[in-house]
């Protein structure tokens, strides 16, 4: 089973994404801020990260970056309401593999995330 961690600030928009994860067949686990994803990230081994951006202590590009010199090769999602390019820019250079703007259809988010698993229907 694919595990991945949630990392959002958000106690609700954590959950929400944790219980569409779980729906779908995954393991998913949650961090509120950087500092707990990289604590959780380092410890456990994860297949796919899905990170906010604005997050308190830790933001989710200083994570990804931290994360990044641990593990090339999870992949990493930035799902944030952040819609900008400058944000984009600097999310793809730290190391997402992808960048979704909040809110994303849950059946978008699985195919994205099957799609970078490589996980077939």
């Amino acid at each position: 089973m694919k595990r991945i961690l949630v990392v959002d600030d958000s106690p609700v928009v954590r959950s929400f994404h944790t219980n569409i994860l779980k729906m779908s067949g995954f393991k998913a686990d949650g961090a509120c801020d950087g500092i707990d994803a990289l604590e959780k990230a380092l410890t456990t081994p994860y297949h796919l990260i899905l990170c906010d951006i604005n997050m308190p202590n830790m933001d989710g590009i200083t994570f990804i970056r931290q994360f990044r010199e641990q593990d090339e090769h999870a992949p990493i999602i930035i799902l944030t309401t952040q819609e900008d390019e400058v944000h984009k820019e600097k999310g793809y250079k730290a190391g997402a593999n992808l960048y979704l703007v909040k809110p994303v259809k849950p059946k978008k988010l699985i195919l994205h995330i099957q799609l970078l698993l490589k996980i077939g229907d």
